[in-house]
């Protein structure tokens, strides 16, 4: 089972939400349920397959319309279930630093 690690609080839901994930360049789509969200992620349900996450980045958009959504990036996969951090400019510059960092080593 997979720790608690969180650095902010999450808010879970009485009843499951319907959002979608779709890959960055919009080829590939999945139904989720969203189970619980933060300031920073989220955990989700995904209905069907989650190989296409191996992408590590995709939208998780939050309307029907599509006019809601947030960059993230895949933390785990522990069957149907997914935690994603939500990318920012911020943590975005950080993870790419991190990488450089770690590659230079």
């Amino acid at each position: 089972m997979i720790g608690n690690n969180r650095k902010t609080n999450r808010v879970r839901f009485d009843h499951k939400h319907i959002v979608r994930i779709m890959g960055a360049d919009g080829t590939w789509q999945r139904r989720c349920h969203l189970l619980d969200a933060s300031e920073s992620g989220a955990k989700l349900e995904v209905e069907g397959s989650t190989d296409p996450l191996k992408a590590q980045e995709f939208f998780l958009v939050l309307s029907t319309t599509g006019l809601a959504f947030r960059r993230c990036e895949l933390i785990w996969v522990d069957g149907s279930q997914v935690g994603i951090h939500f990318v920012t400019a911020r943590t975005k510059g950080k993870a790419n630093a991190e990488k450089q960092r770690v590659c230079s080593q």
